[in-house]
């Protein structure tokens, strides 16, 4: 807790106040924008960007972390208040809150039970297929407001407005860093700068909208925007709990890995090390702090989190200066934002979601394992056909399944000895020397219940393509555990083997293995013998020995 402020350097404080001042400016049509996404207020946006920010500093173990509202989870959040309370009334900020402090409540609890292994159970290629899909539904859900209704009732000045600033939007963060870069601004500066185009665009539509008639022409807007710091919030709905647990849970999980995603990948470039336990009681502590400020889930963001890094974050003090800086901008007036176009929030919203179309993730699983690649798709379209968190759950769920299908289907190779030396390799791909009385097998995984009928039966298979094998030997390399019904699957081998007089011999056997081998009879039953190496048992069971 704090480490990092006891270790504070002076040299440290104008990049951590220059990147909080950036992912300020950030933050605020950003916040306002995923709270309409959530069906809230614009203004919770903000609560949920103070808070939290200030409470994960104070336990997290990311230095340039920027947490807060982040799309997906906002559509989330929607998914699971939407059929409980009417958009944008107090009843569904109640729920959102209360939505925030059970998936805190899990990461807590999670992280004290020491569960950061979580963060392992979905691959990145299901991970993306996710993404895309909640960002496509995301942007979909915004076009009616983009447009001012529905086609074809659309609303003209709205519809102008809208795609007007997505258009700008999209221009902005195609060609606005290499515009900035011919002019002779630095890098770093003209990347930020282009970050910092959806602010413009925002602060341009108020300025057309005080200047012009557009609020009497029916383009709506934010309205009203309280003033103040948020209050304590304690208020729940004891009629919804239950309805809220198991979403709570799931997006708990979400929350998790967005945000060891962002940290991991800042992570690196800082040569740092994260803390996946102290991650789940930081981003745990953050939502409980969000629920009591009236906000809603947040979690790490990649793209605000990489901002914040280039804009030159060295510690979670920049995260702090933002929060002070929203808060500031809360207790000041308030009434700019009141004419702040739905329109222009709906395609800030729309152009940050597409940037999360990481298509290229699905393009390199496609050439590398299109089993990945298939897997990517069924999440992406569980997500558009079933929802968010059918989405979740099918991700989880491939995830999952994927390992076990590869786990049930170890690589097994045929061994032979290189000549002239003592390796040995896999026949198919090397010139390798076998003897027809010795078939050497390497067994490429763990054994455990689920993959030992497979091994079983490939053992069987080669035995079978290999009639004048009088010894098999198990190269066990690659095995590091061996569990109880895999230990049964060896006995009943060896008995099998000894019926048909083929010696079965045990090699290069890693020492916890062979602890937990010598608590067996297996051992003292073995129709063989054991070997320290491979080349030892093929010197001593070439064709000239005979069998022991």
């Amino acid at each position: 807790m704090l480490q990092w402020l006891k270790h504070y350097r002076r040299a440290q404080l104008p990049g951590d106040i220059s990147a909080g001042l950036v992912v300020a400016m950030m933050m605020i049509p950003q916040g306002m924008a995923y709270a309409l996404v959530a069906g809230l207020p614009p203004v919770v946006g903000i609560y949920a960007s103070i808070l939290p920010p200030i409470v994960y500093a104070l336990f997290g173990s990311s230095m340039t972390q920027s947490v807060g509202p982040m799309a997906i989870v906002s559509l989330m959040t929607a998914a699971v208040i939407g059929p409980l309370a009417p958009a944008g009334s107090a009843l569904a900020s109640v729920l959102a809150a209360q939505l925030a402090l059970v998936s805190g409540a899990v990461l807590l609890l999670c992280g004290l039970l020491r569960m950061g292994f979580l963060a392992n159970f979905f691959s990145r290629p299901v991970m993306s297929g996710f993404t895309v899909g909640s960002a496509i539904v995301i942007a979909f859900d915004q076009l009616h407001i983009l447009l001012g209704g529905d086609p074809p009732h659309i609303h003209l000045p709205s519809a102008a407005l809208g795609v007007g600033s997505l258009l700008l939007l999209v221009l902005a963060r195609q060609y606005l860093t290499g515009l900035l870069k011919r002019c002779g601004v630095p890098a770093t500066v003209a990347d930020i700068g282009a970050k910092l185009a959806p602010m413009v665009v925002v602060l341009g539509a108020i300025v057309l909208m005080a200047a012009t008639g557009l609020p009497e022409m029916g383009v709506r807007t934010t309205g009203a925007v309280p003033a103040g710091l948020p209050h304590l919030n304690l208020a729940t709905s004891s009629a919804h709990w239950k309805a809220l647990v198991q979403p709570g849970l799931l997006i708990g999980f979400i929350v998790f890995l967005m945000s060891m995603s962002a940290a991991q990948s800042l992570a690196l470039k800082r040569n740092e090390k994260l803390v996946s336990n102290h991650e789940l009681i930081g981003l745990g502590a953050a939502n409980v702090a969000s629920a009591l400020s009236g906000g809603f889930p947040v979690t790490g963001s990649l793209s605000r989190s990489a901002v914040n890094f280039a804009a030159g974050a060295n510690t979670p003090l920049a995260s702090l200066v933002t929060a002070a800086l929203l808060a500031c901008a809360l207790l000041a007036p308030t009434g700019w934002l009141a004419l702040l176009p739905l329109p222009t929030l709906a395609a800030t919203i729309i152009v940050a979601v597409l940037g999360m179309l990481e298509l290229d993730i699905l393009r390199t699983a496609w050439r590398y394992d299109r089993g990945d690649a298939l897997a990517w798709g069924a999440t992406c379209l569980g997500v558009l056909a079933l929802g968010v968190e059918a989405g979740v759950v099918i991700g989880v769920a491939l995830s999952m399944g994927t390992l076990i299908w590869r786990a049930s289907r170890p690589h097994i190779a045929v061994l032979g000895r290189i000549a002239g030396s003592e390796h040995f390799r896999n026949i198919e791909r090397y010139p390798a020397e076998t003897q027809p009385e010795l078939l050497m097998l390497r067994i490429d995984a763990n054994l455990f219940f689920g993959n030992v009928e497979a091994v079983s039966e490939r053992i069987e298979s080669e035995l079978a393509t290999h009639p004048s094998a009088r010894h098999l030997v198990l190269v066990m390399t690659a095995v590091s555990s061996i569990d109880t019904t895999a230990l049964f699957a060896l006995s009943e081998l060896n008995d099998r083997m000894k019926r048909r007089n083929i010696g079965l011999h045990l090699a290069e056997v890693k020492g916890p293995v062979l602890d937990r081998l010598r608590q067996s009879t297996l051992l003292q039953q073995l129709n063989g013998q054991l070997f320290l190496s491979t080349a030892m048992a093929f010197d001593h069971l070439h064709p000239a020995k005979d069998v022991a």
